[in-house]
């Protein structure tokens, strides 16, 4: 597959980007930068693709890889450090608020993640590229859910501060989609499987049964995500010829040391692929033991 060129890539591409192209599309909405348009590229994205109009051409002159330190994304929220963002008890309305505030930006970030799975690496079966495209627009449903929520609770997507985490992974594993399929969905998003459990239970011992029916959905759906990059992370070391629980794990010790850390939703990473001997590495793994994760920790 072609490298990545040198130089970030900026919206102002989207005019010669070719209605065919599978990654086309996916830079067209991985570009934008405006949430509800975003949400609608997505869901066309799919839509395309489903009807057969969209197919990969690796070599399409309209979308080359390149660089993107920026995906598209709205002026707010305002990025600061991890540690800097708020956190609330689940028993207040403002809690409340944060907690959902910061699982849309997950989801929202997500959608960019998907369409930059299919847009960076080229020359993959087409099953790949069905796979991601069809995952961006569940990230883009799960966005607009939760955006849905936070205008029930009175706020809005961007009100308060996030970070930049998820995004600065796809930067590190943009060299290697190898790299890219243990990361993103193995480690950060199957995070989401982990602690999404514990966030379920305390929303509703508050009495939030609205935002314990959205975090049901997501948490359900992201099992096939994270089944996705398990199988495609499989399918690149079989053509490499290298293991794959070992790879997993040096790759996430090297590029993301500490990620890996309990609690770890055994039956959940099971359902989404994970061996028996990655299980049994992971409940051996520091602090795998059961606790109860902040709202910002999913991301």
């Amino acid at each position: 597959m072609p490298p990545s060129q040198s130089g970030p890539m900026t919206a102002s591409a989207n005019s010669g980007l070719k209605a065919d192209c599978v990654h086309c599309a996916a830079l067209r909405c991985l570009l934008c930068t405006e949430t509800q348009e975003k949400v609608s590229l997505a869901s066309a994205m799919h839509a395309e693709q489903l009807r057969g109009a969209l197919s990969s051409r690796p070599d399409c002159q309209a979308c080359p890889v390149v660089d993107i330190p920026v995906p598209g994304r709205p002026a707010r929220p305002q990025l600061v450090p991890p540690r800097a963002v708020a956190s609330r008890g689940l028993g207040t309305p403002a809690g409340r608020v944060a907690l959902v505030h910061a699982v849309a930006h997950i989801e929202f970030n997500a959608i960019n993640l998907a369409c930059d799975a299919v847009y960076r690496f080229r020359g993959l079966p087409a099953e790949y590229y069905a796979d991601w495209v069809a995952i961006a627009a569940d990230e883009a449903r799960h966005f607009q859910m939760l955006q849905s929520r936070l205008v029930d609770l009175g706020a809005s997507y961007g009100d308060l501060d996030a970070h930049d985490g998820l995004w600065q992974m796809a930067v590190a594993t943009a060299h290697d989609p190898l790299a890219r399929m243990a990361l993103v969905p193995r480690v950060l998003e199957a995070r989401g499987l982990d602690v999404t459990p514990g966030m379920i239970e305390r929303l509703r011992s508050a009495g939030d049964l609205a935002t314990v029916a959205c975090l049901e959905i997501i948490l359900e759906e992201e099992v096939a995500h994270v089944a996705a990059g398990t199988r495609w992370f499989r399918y690149l070391c079989a053509q490499r010829a290298v293991d794959p629980e070992a790879t997993f794990f040096a790759l996430a010790d090297a590029i993301a040391p500490g990620a890996l850390r309990g609690p770890f939703n055994l039956p959940k990473r099971k359902a989404a692929g994970f061996s028996a001997g990655e299980l049994e590495t992971l409940g051996m793994r520091p602090g795998a033991g059961p606790r109860i994760a902040s709202a910002g920790e999913a991301g």
